[in-house]
């Protein structure tokens, strides 16, 4: 019989915070406990305290989930709760993504303070984002606008867009669902036109492998479909080497029996991309991801992947 409170690990943002108390009372109703048996761990991380460069040239994902993943192992938290975007598709031995919430929306939110849609703004703004997969497509779409790395967390980034520092960012939809602000896009892009990271929408829970009593507590609020859909996305990156310096999109959805999945791969200036689409067994959906990676880094050619480096 558990006496003390579950020790869940998070960062510090509001977002990481609605997504560490939602998985809180997912668990709370999933077992009849109360809240107060789950205690939320805030971590500041090496992402989040270094915010003046690009995740790039800091060295990537990672720098979102090393403390919290030191706390992890040691056995000083029970479970950590992360964007399941942010995660590295290679994780410290010992460790794995035991669970997945029911995945919000995928689209990417634009937020214009010059024009209200992507494709109305004048020629010549400037656009801030921290992401280089939304970095190329915008360029992809609209290769007259000046694009920036602009970090932060998200009230960061929407204070610095109404001091005029930008004219428009790009936020991810669901973040902005969870954290209340749906009247803040003033448009929501089409993922055909404007495809999704490898995972994005879903809060993924990350525990020790072989702790049982942890992974069957948190087997509980697992969504079969989410997981075998972002198993498939991480597939399709893991294959392309995936990191914050790889502008890579990818979406899968399954129905618990069939998945299918769409992946995109972009030059950093957008002027150049590939697209890949693959279908099968849900069971396999990993396999699918990293064949679909196999197929596209095919069809690319290995001078496509000079531009990465």
């Amino acid at each position: 019989m558990q006496t003390k409170p579950f020790r869940i690990g998070t960062r510090g943002s509001p977002l990481a915070l609605a997504q560490a108390h939602e998985t809180r009372d997912r668990l709370a109703a999933a077992h009849g406990l109360a809240p107060e048996m789950f205690e939320v761990v805030i971590l500041s991380t090496k992402g989040d305290r270094i915010t003046d460069r690009s995740l790039a040239e800091i060295g990537g994902k990672g720098l979102f989930t090393e403390e919290i993943e030191q706390q992890l192992l040691s056995g000083e938290l029970d479970f950590a709760v992360h964007s399941s975007k942010d995660m590295p598709t290679k994780l410290p031995d010992g460790l794995c993504l035991s669970a997945f919430l029911p995945r919000e929306d995928i689209r990417d939110a634009f937020i214009g303070r010059t024009a209200k849609k992507l494709l109305e703004l004048p020629q010549g703004v400037t656009v801030g984002s921290s992401s280089l997969r939304r970095q190329a497509l915008i360029r992809r779409l609209r290769p007259d606008i000046n694009v920036i790395t602009y970090r932060g967390q998200v009230e960061t980034r929407l204070r610095k867009l109404a001091e005029g520092q930008v004219d428009a960012t790009l936020l991810a939809y669901a973040g902005l669902k969870r954290l209340g602000m749906t009247d803040v896009p003033t448009e929501l892009l089409d993922p055909q036109e404007f495809p999704p990271a490898p995972a994005q929408g879903a809060i993924c829970i990350e525990s020790r492998i072989g702790d049982s009593r942890i992974n069957d507590l948190l087997a509980a609020i697992d969504d079969p479909r989410t997981h075998e859909a972002v198993a498939c996305e991480r597939g399709f990156l893991a294959t392309l080497d995936g990191s914050c310096r790889t502008p890579i999109a990818g979406l899968a959805t399954s129905d618990g029996t069939h998945l299918s999945f769409s992946g995109m791969i972009l030059t950093p200036d957008g002027q150049t991309h590939h697209r890949v689409t693959i279908e099968g067994r849900a069971t396999d959906a990993e396999a699918l991801g990293q064949k679909a990676g196999e197929e596209i880094r095919a069809k690319a050619g290995p001078g496509f992947f000079a531009s990465w480096t």
